[in-house]
């Protein structure tokens, strides 16, 4: 996997983690088109990076329901990766046009 696909994988799974803190991998994996086994992946390394926080609901008789969680770190990695993904596409519109 190239660090364009990583980094594409990364913002959209911030975004969906903005918007839906407590979605399940299994969800963001469908909704995100990927593995569950790299969702997990993901998760764990935007973790250790502390771009993410992992909480269970310690009362749930489920323990298997976590809350993801933006830190500070991580809003500004993802407007970063935001602003270089809108940099890449538009320097690809670019040459496109000039091709045409």
């Amino acid at each position: 996997m190239n660090k364009y696909q990583n980094d594409e994988n990364n913002l959209g799974l911030l975004r969906k983690i903005q918007k839906s803190p407590n979605n399940t991998q299994r969800k963001l994996a469908k909704d995100l088109g990927l593995s569950l086994g790299k969702i997990n992946y993901c998760l764990k390394e935007l973790n250790k990076k502390g771009f993410v926080k992992i909480k269970n609901f310690k009362n749930n008789k489920n323990k298997f329901n976590y809350i993801y969680v933006l830190t500070p770190k991580g809003i500004n990695y993802r407007v970063n990766l935001t602003i270089k993904f809108m940099k890449r596409k538009m320097k690809e519109y670019d040459e496109l046009k000039k091709e045409i």
